[in-house]
């Protein structure tokens, strides 16, 4: 190996162990590892310019104001609140329809916003219907997630493996290309969460409802003997929670508490509103049909809406989502030196030497199986860098068309469910209903190997070898 490489190598290494351990950002770690390489010479500063500029950060960018004002106009929050109201005239059915309107919004716009805005409005409808929220708030997530999965502009890994499979001499993406695949993933993981993970959840509760009712009787039987023996002290003895809150006087918030967002419901303004929905509706259509880059028209229409008033400079800084942004931008210039140096290709060869005699379906089951664990454990813009070139390089070396690996590394990159900690939706409703790690296990690995075997049906069948 060359030094390159060997640095190369360390620095990925450092970086992947750095996340896993979870005790830095990972923009700073990634951005950390860019910063060697580039003190390295393993990559050079075009290249890391290159990185910052690539139109996956610029559409993601402008894509995030535009979504933050109309985060702002209250439109998000009134068309949620609105479908609750008849969701809570329904029944169960109602709020599994504004579930299923979640995901069809997470398509288009930041998945995060959506969940903190629906999952308080979702807990309230269950529980005035007698309904346990375990059963809806995870599922909320879940979906909301494989909506990211109907188009282009859904998540930022999509972004992400489109411009670095264009940056390999591989065709861009189309807004709407991967909606096929992602609509039978989506489809398919819904019916099963609808009819077999609610009711896991429903029993999951159901053992929780009771243990809660027991320990009070215990409680209310323990408080009576004490109360015939009670004495008078001089002083009070704080409760339970008291004492914690005297403790933790500094008020740490913990992860995944909804008021720690932005997003909180807003009053409905029309005209924002309707000049935010419009000026999106333009820019998914002028990319959608080809007029100009997603990049060029979110840029644009970022742009529109401060040059209207629709929203300030200052709102459209708060809603540029800077963490998410350098994250990509730092993994990007890692993925350049994987690349440059040469790694990208050895490390692609040895795995094509296991994978080849599986023939092509064979070597896309596989991908979608390692890109799934990696995403358990790292983030969706890590993977996406760590598998994109593996993909194009697999393709290529089986004389297939490299499309097909690149909408699985798209795919399973985002469809990972089985931990509470690998997207940030299932860390908001993992402290709102109190579920445990091994609820997300139980409901979320099954909805893994569904949503796996449904990919490798549908990607075939959509993008032919």
């Amino acid at each position: 190996m060359t030094f390159d490489q060997i640095a190369a190598l360390v620095v990925l290494v450092g970086v992947v162990g750095l996340m896993i351990h979870g005790r830095m950002r990972a923009d700073v770690v990634a951005l950390t590892g860019a910063a060697i390489l580039l003190l390295l010479g393993v990559v050079r500063p075009v290249e890391v310019q290159a990185a910052f500029a690539s139109p996956a950060i610029i559409a993601l960018a402008g894509l995030f104001v535009i979504a933050y004002a109309i985060e702002l106009s209250g439109l998000l929050g009134l068309m949620i609140r609105k479908a609750s109201d008849v969701s809570a005239r329904i029944g169960a059915r109602g709020i599994w329809a504004v579930i299923g309107f979640c995901g069809s919004v997470g398509g288009f716009l930041n998945n995060t916003p959506v969940v903190v805005l629906a999952a308080p409005v979702i807990r309230d409808v269950a529980q005035s219907l007698g309904l346990s929220p375990k059963r809806f708030l995870m599922p909320l997530s879940h979906v909301t997630v494989m909506g990211g999965l109907l188009t282009l502009i859904g998540t930022s890994t999509n972004l992400l493996v489109n411009d670095m499979a264009r940056n390999a001499g591989q065709r861009s993406f189309g807004l709407f290309e991967i909606t096929p695949v992602g609509f039978c993933i989506a489809a398919v993981g819904g019916v099963w969460l609808y009819f077999v993970g609610a009711r896991q959840l429903d029993g999951v509760a159901a053992i929780e409802e009771a243990e809660a009712a027991r320990a009070a009787e215990e409680a209310e039987a323990r408080r009576r003997t004490v109360g015939r023996f009670r004495l008078r002290l001089p002083f009070r003895l704080p409760r339970l929670g008291e004492a914690r809150n005297q403790t933790d006087g500094s008020g740490d918030a913990r992860l995944g508490d909804v008021e720690l967002y932005g997003a909180a419901d807003r009053p409905f303004q029309l005209k924002p509103a309707m000049i935010s929905l419009g000026v999106f509706v333009l820019v998914v259509a002028a990319a959608g049909l080809g007029w100009a880059p997603i990049s060029a028209a979110a840029f644009a229409g970022a742009v529109a809406l401060i040059l209207l008033k629709v929203i300030s400079p200052d709102e459209a800084y708060a809603g540029l989502r800077p963490e998410i942004l350098l994250l990509i931008a730092g993994m990007v210039v890692i993925g350049s030196a994987m690349e440059v140096s040469g790694l990208a290709t050895a490390g692609a060869e040895r795995l094509i030497d296991i994978i080849r005699p599986l023939g092509p379906l064979g070597a896309l089951i596989v991908m979608y199986g390692v890109t799934l664990f990696a995403t358990e454990l790292l983030s969706n813009a890590t993977v996406a860098v760590l598998m994109t070139p593996i993909a194009v390089a697999v393709a290529e070396s089986l004389g297939v068309d490299p499309r097909p690996f690149l909408v699985t590394v798209m795919m399973a990159a985002s469809a990972a469910f089985a931990t509470p900690f690998g997207y940030q939706t299932n860390v908001l409703v993992y402290n709102m209903a109190g579920y445990t790690y091994m609820d997300f296990v139980r409901v979320g690995l099954p909805l893994n190997l569904i949503t796996w075997a449904t990919a490798m049906i549908a990607i075939p069948a959509f993008f032919p070898f």
